[in-house]
């Protein structure tokens, strides 16, 4: 995680869970947010569904009273650690962001697609027609936790399903689960005048088909090669890599005139770090450990109505 914060900027931190939060933590987090934020102004974000609150405010220094101190990086870790600590060791989803993004929340989300918009793995979903589904799972997996290149992992994997019918692509497309609450996060985002795009290390093939209900801002994915009505093993042109998914955040935010610092990346495995790592605030949905060392806002349960509500936003009538 990147650690600033500059004299007056905004803070928030935020607290959510499909469950009730418990009254220690509550009462831990109040306690060390009294101590450390100065004109905090606490709000229970109203989203179906989901407990949770969240605190605004700006971190004392050393001309506030009640002892406060100026925090540099140190410091600020340690009061990181200490309102998250208890939480993620709870099971709570938790979030520390800084700067303007902390007080109405980001203008354009991008979010990865495969075990964060929807629960499956596409790849691995065609691998299983091709009776390959364990390997190509295993390089997955070791992807997804930076220990392959993942240019190389990808190619590995669809050289696996070469032969699989085209035709096949529709129904995976089909049977892919939709991550709860995603509808809901994107329609949130857009009544409130913002932008949400997908970028993902699957397919178009498929991504495109159960996107387009959605009705996102932008989708970008690789294209498998075919002939003859089947995958020839091979991808059509660029991968979409992490370099990639960064780059495209930039060009997203540009494109829909947002601030850098106003942008948000969501994402589970090594592939999203540098989109993350570019954004005004990275989100580890349900993700490898990898990527929860340096993510500001935590994920623990596969519900994106926890996003909404780890932003500080409510979720209006119009809004199914």
């Amino acid at each position: 995680m990147t650690l600033s914060v500059r004299e007056g900027e905004p803070i928030r931190f935020s607290l959510a869970s499909l469950s009730p939060l418990p009254a220690g933590l509550l009462a831990h987090t109040r306690h060390v947010v009294q101590r450390e934020f100065v004109n905090v102004e606490e709000h229970s974000p109203r989203v179906d569904g989901v407990h949770a609150l969240t605190f605004v405010g700006r971190m004392r220094n050393g001309n506030d009273t009640n002892n406060g101190i100026p925090h540099g990086n140190e410091s600020l870790t340690n009061v990181i650690d200490e309102l998250r600590g208890p939480a993620l060791a709870l099971g709570v989803s938790c979030a520390f962001f800084t700067g303007e993004i902390a007080v109405d929340g980001p203008q354009l989300i991008v979010s990865d697609v495969d075990s964060t918009f929807i629960r499956d793995e596409v790849i691995e979903m065609i691998a299983a027609a091709a009776d390959v589904e364990d390997h190509v799972r295993e390089i997955t997996e070791r992807a997804m936790r930076g220990e392959l290149d993942f240019a190389e992992s990808l190619r590995e994997r669809v050289a696996c399903v070469e032969g699989v019918p085209v035709d096949m692509l529709a129904d995976v497309a089909n049977r892919v689960t939709i991550t709860p609450g995603a509808g809901k996060l994107v329609k949130t985002t857009h009544a409130r005048g913002g932008k949400f795009g997908l970028v993902s290390g699957g397919f178009h093939e498929v991504v495109d088909s159960f996107a387009a209900p959605f009705e996102v801002d932008g989708i970008l994915a690789n294209r498998f090669h075919t002939a003859d009505g089947q995958l020839t093993g091979t991808v059509d042109g660029e991968i979409i890599d992490r370099e990639v998914k960064a780059r495209t955040l930039i060009e997203w935010a540009e494109k829909f005139n947002v601030p850098a610092g106003l942008t948000a990346a969501m994402g589970d495995g090594a592939n999203d770090l540098a989109m993350m790592d570019a954004a005004g605030l990275s989100i580890a949905f349900c993700a490898k450990p990898i990527v929860l060392e340096t993510a500001q806002a935590i994920v623990t349960e596969p519900h994106m109505e926890i996003v909404i509500a780890l932003l500080g936003w409510d979720v209006g009538s119009g809004v199914a």
